[in-house]
């Protein structure tokens, strides 16, 4: 697996597990199975395997986790969005809610 390059300029070793608990986060108290998100964490290994990088950005991971969230489960979607990209005003909350 590649390092993740955080926006700091840090690199950290990709975790499953760190993954895994950022999406139940977003997923929590719906009604998402295990398999569905064992799936989701599945196909971005694969995405990041099949990419040969040494070091994927955070900002990649980001975006590959929210690519999943929307595909199982829109609200899901909607918090993780709502915390990874720091909105900073509502407009912009609105107009992510408009494009789902």
């Amino acid at each position: 697996m590649p390092a993740v390059v955080k926006r700091d300029g840090g690199r950290a070793d990709f975790d499953p597990a760190k993954l895994r608990a950022s999406m139940m986060l977003a997923l929590r108290k719906r009604p998402v199975s295990t398999e569905q998100v064992d799936a989701a964490i599945d196909r971005i290994q694969e995405k990041l395997l099949s990419g040969a990088l040494r070091e994927v950005p955070s900002t990649r991971l980001g975006e590959l986790v929210m690519r999943e969230l929307k595909r199982i489960d829109k609200v899901a979607y909607v918090r993780f969005a709502s915390v990874y990209r720091s909105f900073e005003d509502v407009d912009e909350f609105r107009q992510l809610i408009r494009d789902i």
